[in-house]
């Protein structure tokens, strides 16, 4: 039982900072891929940004150049380093990880910006 545990979200102001943080539940070594998803209210999920087994990291056009995904496999835990946040940005994130065969999926964690 793959188990994702989101913190780090909250209310920042326009132009500000937050790190996510998701640990997961073993090694995060048995994914292909780890990284995040975010749902604002009446739109579909999306995703943010993923880092590969190999390092590889993928984001959506929207945070180029203000996010950043990245792990520490020695805490088995997937950061999201979120810079100059817009309103936009509000959502619900969503750690995600995948092995290939099945997706799993955080409780999700909300950010919100706002002045």
């Amino acid at each position: 039982q793959v188990q994702l545990v989101e913190s780090g979200g909250g209310l920042v102001q326009p132009g500000g900072s937050l790190r996510l943080a998701c640990t997961a539940s073993g090694s995060i070594f048995r994914f292909s891929a780890v990284g995040w998803y975010r749902q604002a209210p009446g739109k579909q999920r999306e995703l943010v940004a993923t880092i590969t087994v190999g390092l590889s990291a993928n984001y959506a056009d929207s945070v180029k150049d203000r996010f950043t995904v990245s792990t520490n496999n020695a805490k088995n835990t997937v950061y999201l380093q979120m810079n100059s946040l817009k309103p936009e940005d509000t959502a619900v994130y969503y750690c995600n990880a995948n092995d290939r065969r099945n997706m799993y999926w955080g409780q999700g964690t909300q950010v919100t910006v706002s002045s």
